[in-house]
């Protein structure tokens, strides 16, 4: 068993909603993510950091109020992020815990928390490295309140979204497009 899947289990029984809602989104973003990874050997991406990462960058979730996915905690949905981060240091997954709240929307600056009195710490929280880009942009295109939740999003869909968050979002997402294309699926 790969330690993660203990990470995982600890926090998600299988017999739960919140399980279901959270292990059929991260599977869905670790097989894309690892597939732009593979398509992309010329960023030189650490294949077992995007699998550890995409299986938990979503950890945080069960500690906030999303019922309609099993998860009854009391905190906004958004705090799901710096919630993670704060999980897997206490886990010893130091190295993995950033892309909790760096893969929230395409990244969160210190500029929007503040102009958006977002209740999140006030720290960058955009992707840095290649691998938390490609772990962010990968969860995009899976929604956890999907009918079908491994049914992908269109590229159109996501833009739309980006864009009715800023102009900045749109245009970051924009630079992950550029950066991996957009992806043939099914996987």
């Amino acid at each position: 068993m790969k330690p993660y899947r203990k990470i995982i289990l600890k926090y998600y029984p299988k017999d739960t909603k919140r399980y279901k809602y959270y292990y059929t989104h991260v599977k869905a973003v670790t097989r894309l993510a690892l597939r732009i990874a593979k398509d992309h050997p010329q960023y030189n991406p650490d294949l077992e950091y995007i699998e550890y990462a995409s299986m938990l960058h979503d950890i945080g979730i069960f500690m906030t109020d999303a019922p309609e996915i099993g998860c009854t905690g009391k905190l906004p949905y958004i705090c799901h992020g710096y919630l993670g981060r704060e999980l897997l240091e206490k886990e010893g997954l130091e190295h993995i815990a950033p892309i909790c709240e760096r893969h929230i929307g395409v990244g969160i600056t210190v500029e929007e928390i503040e102009a958006r009195g977002l209740p999140i710490p006030k720290r960058d929280m955009t992707p840095q490295t290649i691998e938390e880009k490609i772990v962010c942009y990968a969860d995009k295109f899976y929604s956890k309140s999907a009918d079908d939740l491994n049914k992908p999003k269109s590229i159109e869909k996501i833009r739309r979204k980006m864009e009715k968050l800023g102009p900045e979002k749109l245009e970051r997402f924009n630079q992950f497009v550029e950066l991996f294309g957009v992806p043939d699926f099914p996987l």
